[in-house]
């Protein structure tokens, strides 16, 4: 990881895990735990900084606290779960992103780039819901469940951009090897 540059040391990072045969969530899941010291669900620097030196991944301070920054999405000073996972699990193939590209193209009904509970109207049918059923929930209470599926972890707004949509279905990709599998399995699941 020779390196300075904060996006190829957190590519260096992927590929130390990847070749550890670090690929799966389940995989990645273990080292997270392990590297979390305190067990507070999330990552701080010196425990990141740590974690790496203990996985073997030599860096200097400035390159993990470069790798850390990058991965704290949210700026708040430490690495959850999700944005491990989100910036090590492998990228996907195009096949995988040109299906999902196509199921979301299928839900933005509007065009516009972002699914909204407008886009779900007339394409998912919330009567089957049950606490619809129950008269617990309304259509739009449905709908706002159900983008919340897709809808960032840190910034629930309601409104699913095909970034947090392909990052969604990135999370999946990570627990299946195969393209044929996942492409039918997408390909089933919006009736494409």
């Amino acid at each position: 990881m020779a390196s300075h540059n904060p996006a190829d040391l957190l590519e260096g990072l992927r590929q130390k895990c990847l070749s550890r045969g670090a690929s799966g969530i389940k995989e990645l899941g273990r080292t997270f735990r392990i590297i979390d010291d305190n067990n507070s669900k999330c990552l701080d620097l010196l425990e990141f900084t740590k974690g790496l030196h203990d996985q073997g991944l030599v860096v200097s301070r400035e390159e993990a606290q470069q790798i850390f920054k990058l991965c704290d999405k949210d700026g708040n000073g430490t690495i959850n779960f999700e944005e491990f996972l989100e910036n090590l699990r492998p990228p996907m193939s195009r096949a995988r992103v040109t299906v999902i590209d196509q199921a979301f193209k299928k839900l933005d009904r509007t065009g516009d780039g972002v699914v909204t509970v407008e886009d779900l109207r007339g394409i998912y049918n919330a009567s089957h819901h049950p606490k619809f059923k129950s008269g617990e929930w309304t259509e739009e209470q449905v709908f706002l469940s159900f983008l919340d599926n897709f809808d960032s972890p840190t910034n629930k707004d309601g409104k699913v951009t095909e970034d947090e949509f392909i990052n969604h279905y990135s999370g999946v990709s990570a627990s299946i090897d195969s393209d044929e599998y996942f492409v039918a399995m997408i390909k089933n699941a919006w009736k494409l």
